[in-house]
């Protein structure tokens, strides 16, 4: 596989107010960024941290096909 450049993404994971939120933000080599965001209203569940980072991933994907896909569209006209 020849050489890609180095992406970044981060994760921050916390509780406030009741509810457990994930952020996941993306950084491409050509600069663009995208972010993903997950809340779960109930942070004593066992399960939520991992809820919210799912939905914030699950978010991250939207954002970044709906980008790809404007992109393509724009390159047909």
């Amino acid at each position: 596989m020849p050489d890609q450049p180095d992406w970044t993404i981060t994760l921050d994971v916390g509780e406030a107010g009741g509810s457990t939120r994930a952020q996941v933000r993306l950084g491409t080599a050509g600069g663009a960024r995208y972010e993903g965001i997950g809340v779960v209203a109930a942070p004593a569940h066992a399960d939520a941290a991992e809820l919210a980072v799912v939905r914030a991933l699950s978010d991250l994907i939207e954002e970044i096909l709906e980008a790809v896909a404007s992109d393509i569209e724009s390159q047909a006209e």
